[in-house]
């Protein structure tokens, strides 16, 4: 059968938009975010992220994940006028070198640097169920 099927709308039973909790091996979430302060430069359901302290915010969905075994991946740009390497690390504190365990609602990320300052821009996508 050939042709093209439109649709405006498309649900499933629980009415989340199925495009991103109906369908795998897409994101369920990604944000681009100012890594000093945690405000939000474009994103798709993502509600906050927040700045807990310098490299370190916790970022939360506007729609919940299905479940907490969902993985994180992230880009962090260069540190503003050191040209410093940042690595992210998802699930970490770097104050206290502990992980925390993500939620349906939200997870917490971090970046490492040498001269403990955050990167200018922090890029992060979820993929899950």
């Amino acid at each position: 059968m050939a042709g093209a099927l439109t649709i405006s709308t498309l649900n499933d039973s629980s009415g989340v938009l199925a495009t991103q909790n109906g369908m795998t091996g897409i994101a369920k979430a990604w944000v681009r975010y100012a890594g000093a302060t945690g405000t939000i430069t474009s994103s798709f359901n993502v509600s906050s992220v927040t700045l807990n302290s310098t490299g370190y915010w916790t970022i939360a969905f506007t729609t919940a994940m299905t479940d907490a075994n969902y993985s994180v991946v992230g880009s962090l740009s260069a540190t503003s006028g050191t040209g410093q390497a940042n690595v992210f690390q998802p699930f970490t504190v770097v104050s206290t070198g502990g992980t925390t365990a993500p939620t349906t609602s939200s997870f917490v990320c971090s970046s490492i640097n040498g001269g403990g300052t955050a990167p200018v821009y922090a890029c992060v996508a979820v993929l899950g169920n």
